[in-house]
C-alpha cells in the first residue's frame, strides 16, 4: 500500500517550494493530491495545480454527495474561506505514493478518515518549520509580488498559525518529527531520506 504525505507548516514557511521540489523529484515517484479551496486564486496560480478553486454552492454540492474527507474556514478580513480535502479518485493507495499540502487540522481529520477504513497508516506527516522572523520576511516578500498585497490578511494568518500550530496541538496530533527549512536543500534531503527507509 502506498503512503499520503501530508506536508504542512506555518505560513511562508516554503511549503510550496518543498512540495514541488519532492513532487518533481523522479527517485520519489510522488503523484499529487490536490486539495480545494473557495477562496480567491492569487496571482501565479493556476487552477487544479495549487488547488482546486469553487465557491460555496461546489462546496456544498460535494458535501452532499458525501465526497468531502476533511474541512476548514477560516474567518478572513476579505470574508470566509473554506479549504477542504475531496474523495474525487485523485488518490488510489494501491497506485504508489501520494503528496498533499495540508494543515494540521487537515491532518487529523484525514488520518481520521482513512483510520475508519482501516488504513490510518497510509497518512504520513511532513511537519517544515521556519524560524519565525525568517518566516515574517518571506510572507512580507512574497505579498508585495502581488499586483494587490493583503497585508492585513497577512498578518492575520502569520499569527493565527502560532496557535494552529502550537505545542500542543502538534503534540495532540503525534507530531514527533520535524524538518528545518532554513536551508532547503538539507530539508529536502532529510526528508528524502525518511521517505527512502
Amino acid at each position: 500500500m502506498g503512503r499520503l504525505y501530508c506536508l504542512m507548516g506555518k505560513s511562508a514557511g516554503g511549503k510550496d517550494t518543498v512540495f514541488r521540489r519532492l513532487l518533481t523529484d523522479q527517485t520519489l515517484g510522488l503523484k499529487e493530491l490536490v486539495p480545494y479551496t473557495t477562496r480567491p486564486i492569487r496571482q501565479g496560480e493556476q487552477d487544479g495545480r495549487e488547488y482546486h478553486f469553487t465557491d460555496i454552492d461546489g462546496l456544498e454540492n460535494l458535501k452532499a454527495q458525501g465526497k468531502v474527507i476533511e474541512s476548514r474556514v477560516y474567518h478572513t478580513v476579505h470574508g470566509d474561506w473554506h479549504y477542504f480535502t475531496v474523495d474525487d479518485g485523485q488518490l488510489d493507495p494501491t497506485a504508489g505514493d501520494y503528496l498533499m499540502i495540508g494543515t494540521l487540522e487537515a491532518y487529523t481529520q484525514i488520518k481520521a478518515y482513512f483510520a475508519k477504513k482501516g488504513m490510518a497508516e497510509l497518512v504520513v506527516p511532513l511537519y517544515i518549520e521556519v524560524d519565525d522572523g525568517l518566516r515574517l520576511e518571506r510572507a512580507l516578500a512574497r505579498e508585495r509580488q502581488q499586483t494587490e498585497p493583503k497585508y492585513r490578511e497577512m498578518c492575520r494568518r502569520f499569527l493565527a498559525d502560532c496557535e494552529d500550530f502550537s505545542e500542543e496541538k502538534l503534540a495532540a496530533a503525534g507530531i514527533t518529527k520535524r524538518f528545518d527549512n532554513t536551508d532547503l536543500e538539507c530539508c529536502l534531503a532529510k526528508i528524502k531520506e525518511m521517505m527512502q527507509t
